[in-house]
């Protein structure tokens, strides 16, 4: 399949149709000829053209009317007008309706290839634009919240059902649950999503600053105040804003956050002049507002002017089924950053995450699965690469997973065995002599036992140091034992 560029040249004049298309072949553009434009419809129906050189005047159909119907036909091509002198306004009024640029009759041949090549870093700025777009909506939208968790799903259909609806939004969880995510899903799945979306954190910003960073400053407003500045509300216009820890607002700000979203309007601080604003506003808490409503710490009013529609997301310790989504999320998403080969997890390492209570929630799981990545030497992360409190803690409580159900002793046996296996082999840094002393077997047992477990394939590099000699050394039978 060709990779050049497809010029269709559209003109009632022979000997013009024939030297443009000897300029463009020469240009390295594949080119083809139309007499009129019925006759440009014609091949529209079966080719793709990246740009059409269109005549204004031709008869029957002239310039203006298939660039119409192109329009109406949804023909993406990037149309460009050929006028002859006195032509001009009507290929101006071409470009409004939709034609890239126009050339006048007659032009050079040095002109038509630089109209070309401009039209050509144009449609290549857009396709880049498009896609930059579509992964920026994939990182920030839906394609983001990994889940097979009913609650969680049945939150995802509530944002769906509302994200058209200018509605406030009260979103509550535990720290790292994934409230600016959802946030964000909200905004991008909207008919905002073509706005700004601002988030700022409530509780980040010192007192004295956070009124003029919502809703800006004019020049001498305070001793610092030396140019006029738009608060993040102007920013969000025709956007969202996400309010994250609502509930660190200052009962002063509470009242001026109360009236901007009453009468839709900010007044800089300094300004007697309001600007109104269309923004969407998100808020996001750690913390049960109606108790500090209760307790006096939050204005009643401003709580139910943004509890419109309240959606609490659940920690992940009650997310037990997304675990292992989410870890291969997280590995799909650093390996690369890495150049690692991370597949997985070994399975002693998985039951450590399984059994963590995860009181960081997601962003905790998503920090000690980034570690463990840049760490992890082979293709499969080891208890070694998990941070120092999940190892500790798999000490204290040792790490073996047996479920409810789980009633062979001869199962759980072997479970213990390996793993004791395991953890002789990274005490001596894999010397198997050492680590057949401290099990109280012999080294040709402890070889043996490596095999049968498959621990050769799972363990770090560091420890593999002539094991695969020792491995092929040793016989199959159980007789070895």
């Amino acid at each position: 399949m060709s990779s050049k560029l497809r010029v269709l040249i559209v003109d009632d004049e022979d000997n013009l149709r024939h030297w443009l298309k000897m300029v463009l072949n020469d240009a390295n553009y594949e080119t083809e000829e139309a007499a009129s434009g019925e006759e440009a419809l014609k091949k529209f129906d079966n080719n793709l053209y990246d740009f059409v050189l269109c005549d204004i005047r031709m008869p029957k159909m002239e310039g203006p009317a298939l660039l119409h119907e192109m329009r109406r036909r949804q023909i993406p091509a990037t149309v460009i007008m050929m006028s002859a002198y006195g032509s001009e306004e009507t290929a101006v009024q071409s470009m409004k309706a939709g034609a890239y640029d126009y050339i006048s009759k007659p032009f050079r041949q040095d002109e038509i290839i630089m109209v070309l090549r401009k039209a050509e870093e144009r449609e290549r700025l857009i396709r880049e634009n498009r896609i930059l777009r579509r992964q920026m909506i994939g990182e920030l939208g839906f394609q983001n919240i990994v889940t097979r968790n009913l609650r969680m799903q049945e939150i995802l259909q509530t944002v769906l059902k509302i994200s058209d609806y200018k509605t406030t939004v009260l979103l509550s969880g535990e720290s790292g649950t994934g409230k600016e995510l959802v946030a964000r899903a909200i905004h991008y799945s909207s008919s905002r999503k073509d706005g700004p979306f601002v988030a700022v954190n409530c509780g980040a910003i010192p007192e004295n600053l956070l009124e003029s960073e919502l809703f800006g400053h004019v020049k001498g407003a305070f001793t610092d105040a030396s140019y006029t500045k738009k608060g993040l509300f102007e920013e969000a216009d025709e956007g969202t804003i996400l309010l994250d820890e609502i509930g660190e607002l200052p009962s002063l700000l509470q009242v001026k956050l109360l009236r901007v979203l009453q009468e839709e309007e900010v007044r800089r601080v300094g300004d007697t002049k309001p600007i109104p604003i269309n923004v969407r506003v998100i808020a996001a808490t750690v913390h049960d507002l109606s108790e500090d409503v209760k307790a006096g710490r939050f204005r009643a009013d401003l709580f139910y002017r943004i509890n419109v529609l309240s959606i609490h997301l659940p920690p992940l310790r009650e997310r037990k089924e997304d675990m292992p989504l989410l870890i291969s999320h997280f590995t799909e998403k650093f390996a690369p950053r890495f150049n690692k080969q991370v597949k997985g997890l070994s399975k002693e390492a998985t039951e450590i995450i399984l059994n963590h209570e995860w009181s960081g929630n997601i962003r905790e799981l998503e920090n000690a699965m980034e570690r463990a990545i840049a760490l992890a030497e082979g293709e499969i992360i080891q208890v070694n690469d998990l941070p120092p409190y999940l190892r500790d803690k798999a000490d204290t409580y040792p790490g073996l997973f047996i479920p409810q159900e789980e009633l062979s002793i001869k199962r759980i046996s072997r479970q213990i065995e390996e793993e004791l296996i395991r953890r002789a082999l990274e005490r001596t840094n894999g010397n198997r002599t050492q680590a057949a002393k401290l099990l109280e077997i012999s080294h040709r047992a402890l070889i043996y036992k490596i095999k049968e477990y498959g621990l050769d394939k799972t363990m770090p590099r560091r420890l593999k140091s002539n094991i695969e000699d020792e491995l092929e050394a040793t016989p199959d039978a159980g007789g070895s034992k």
